[in-house]
């Protein structure tokens, strides 16, 4: 874990790395992963596809996880590492949730996830951007949220939706509750990242530097376990992905729709309405305006507004019923008049 930290690894990324590595380990039997080779690592990445059946992207990363432990732990250049295959990713075009179902949604929302899910709808933030979001970091003049250090690192600067600036006005008056009581009572200040906690010493006990959404009760700094730092972090994603799915089931909406899914829809909706694609690029931190374009797939499938040729042979059947309909109808009278002229 010190390399990773070293490196400015993200918690997550620790986290998932640390797992497979141990994982790794138990598998071979508590073996030391320097007495392992190429027939070992690629019998372990083996059973994680064909017995366990992860998918690609949780295949990958294990074996990002093995590279990283042996090139940059164990400093060991192993060639046949790079040679071990990298499943690709399936592509599929996102799920997308129309402006009525986000509503709907939306709507079976209450309380601190409720504003957290219209404010991630209302922005494209991520999920752990939402929940890590800090006080400093909300602009109610320039109608601006800072997105700190988002995916890859990056800042970037989204919109302020004008409907949740007196929800948000709401929110920041619970949370300085929560400060003022982590004052009075001594607790540490919140988590800074990197070496800001060193360069500025009270800044993590100042309200610019406090959560917009913190957690209601203190727990163990993930990041310093064996010092037992107790302090308040933010409101746990799983909060909202948990009241996201029971009212995702609420609506009545057969979709496979996630937390994510508002980022999506977010994305949709915005190119629906005519934002050029170099905005959403923008809103959504993309490096890559191709990583974009996905959304630009969703509206202008060849799908859409392509007529199948079962409606035309619907079409075609229904008017050969009217007419047949037609001529039955005239069949008596026909008849009647062939009878009197003979």
């Amino acid at each position: 874990m010190q390399r990773l930290r070293y490196l400015h690894y993200s918690l997550r990324t620790e986290e998932a790395y640390v797992y497979w590595v141990r994982g790794f380990v138990r598998w071979s039997g508590m073996r030391h992963p320097r007495e392992l080779g190429a027939e070992e690592v690629q019998a372990y990445l083996s059973m994680l596809a064909n017995e366990r059946k992860v998918s690609a992207s949780t295949h990958r990363q294990a074996l990002s996880a093995l590279l990283f432990l042996y090139r940059e732990v164990l400093g060991v250049e192993m060639p046949w590492l790079q040679e071990l295959g990298r499943p690709v990713p399936r592509k599929r075009l996102p799920v997308v949730l129309t402006q009525s179902e986000v509503q709907s949604v939306l709507a079976h929302l209450t309380g601190v996830t409720g504003l957290l899910g219209r404010l991630l709808y209302g922005t494209g933030m991520r999920l752990l951007e939402g929940v890590r979001l800090r006080v400093k970091d909300v602009d109610f003049e320039r109608q601006v949220i800072i997105v700190r250090e988002g995916k890859g690192g990056k800042d970037r600067v989204v919109m302020l939706p004008r409907a949740l600036e007196q929800p948000l006005r709401d929110q920041f008056e619970a949370s300085r509750r929560y400060w003022l009581a982590d004052r009075s009572s001594g607790h540490p200040g919140v988590y800074l990242p990197h070496a800001l906690a060193a360069k500025y010493v009270r800044a993590a006990e100042s309200w610019a530097w406090f959560w917009v959404f913190p957690s209601s009760v203190i727990s163990t700094d993930p990041r310093s376990q064996d010092l037992g730092v107790r302090r308040r972090h933010h409101l746990h994603e799983k909060r909202l992905q948990r009241d996201l799915k029971a009212a995702v089931e609420a609506s009545g909406i057969a979709k496979p729709a996630t937390v994510h899914t508002l980022r999506h829809s977010f994305a949709t909706h915005l190119l629906q309405s005519g934002t050029d694609i170099r905005t959403v690029q923008q809103l959504l931190g993309h490096s890559d305006v191709s990583t974009t374009m996905v959304y630009t797939h969703v509206l202008k499938s060849a799908a859409a507004g392509t007529t199948s040729p079962l409606d035309g042979l619907m079409m075609h059947g229904r008017l050969q019923v009217k007419e047949r309909s037609a001529c039955y109808r005239a069949m008596p009278s026909c008849i009647a008049a062939a009878t009197s002229a003979s």
